[in-house]
């Protein structure tokens, strides 16, 4: 049994561009030493990590199957292609790109249709009157079958989409779709709006584990140092390094600063030399300056943080926590 981690992350667009930015942030650069057209590399600070380059869909397909132990792909890919998802993989971080809603989405001249309600009254006359059930053109169709069903709606069908799904209505192949949307600007241009309580999935990419992958020793090890850096990372994102001297400081104004302001005194008091760092959320900085120029500090200096290390790992806590459950 191999003990290397397999990492896959999208092999092309926009999203591969965002997930290259997320690793590299946290100090591992991916790297594909023979070019773009190389679908294997590497993790770069990592040792036992190869990085398999997949479609996104694809990387949701090799999570369930355990080919990959940690992959980068949407939440709605995950819980369209993965049934019973929650037992087969563990979402441990949503990234914050790659937003995206799955949508339920009527004609505009629909004008009495609002939410799913109206639409289950329009499927039920569209059946009596026709003889046939509404015709829902969708990629999505686990997704949309659950859906429904927990709005109740039965009198429809679903036509599966392979192209343009937007464009079905106006050809006539179904009369509404659900489908992925970022601005709405493409469902507007083909004259369509998502009705009120529409939206089935709110979606971004994520940081997924597979709970079916063989877990050994060396993959264990690197999922735990890529995490570290990872954590490290986003720590550092939310805090900003604060320094100042006082002749005079003692414990109680230390403790004033971490309870008034947010802060965290990451090495304990003020050193002999009355030097002290605090590290703060950026939200309270000009106050905490404030109290602390008033309570003789001559000057406060402010910086960003790269990384911050502690001794907890809460992504890999929750992938052990998830392993043990299974």
């Amino acid at each position: 049994m191999s003990e290397t981690l397999i990492l896959a992350v999208p092999s092309k667009g926009r999203l591969q561009e965002n997930v290259n930015a997320f690793f590299a942030r946290a100090g591992m650069s991916l790297v594909q030493a023979r070019g773009a057209r190389d679908y294997r590399g590497a993790l770069n600070g990592v040792d036992g990590v190869e990085v398999a380059y997949l479609s996104a869909s694809e990387i949701a397909g090799a999570l369930a199957a355990g080919t990959a132990h940690v992959g980068v792909t949407g939440e709605d890919l995950v819980r369209e292609n993965i049934p019973h998802a929650d037992s087969r993989v563990a979402l441990l971080e949503k990234l914050g790109f790659g937003h995206a809603n799955v949508v339920v989405a009527v004609p505009q001249a629909w004008i009495d249709v609002r939410c799913m309600d109206d639409l289950d009254d329009v499927a039920g006359h569209f059946h009596s009157r026709t003889g046939r059930r509404i015709r829902v053109a969708t990629k999505y169709v686990n997704l949309t079958r659950a859906f429904f069903a927990r709005h109740g709606i039965v009198d429809y069908r679903i036509v599966e989409s392979a192209g343009a799904t937007e464009g079905t209505p106006a050809s006539g192949s179904a009369e509404l779709i659900v489908d992925i949307t970022t601005t709405g600007s493409t469902l507007a241009a083909n004259a369509l709006k998502v009705v009120d309580d529409g939206v089935i999935l709110k979606s971004e990419a994520n940081l997924v584990a597979s709970l079916t992958a063989p877990w050994t020793i060396g993959a264990r090890t690197a999922a735990r140092a890529m995490f570290d850096r990872m954590a490290a990372e986003r720590r550092a994102r939310t805090m900003r390094e604060v320094r100042t001297r006082f002749t005079r400081a003692d414990a109680g104004l230390v403790e004033r600063a971490v309870q008034d302001f947010r802060c965290v005194a990451p090495f304990g008091g003020p050193t002999s030399s009355g030097m002290l760092t605090l590290h703060c959320p950026p939200d309270t900085l000009h106050a905490l300056a404030v109290f602390l120029r008033g309570h003789g500090a001559s000057m406060v200096t402010v910086g960003a943080i790269e990384y911050v290390f502690a001794s907890d790992n809460p992504l890999y806590e929750m992938l052990e926590a998830r392993l043990s459950g299974r």
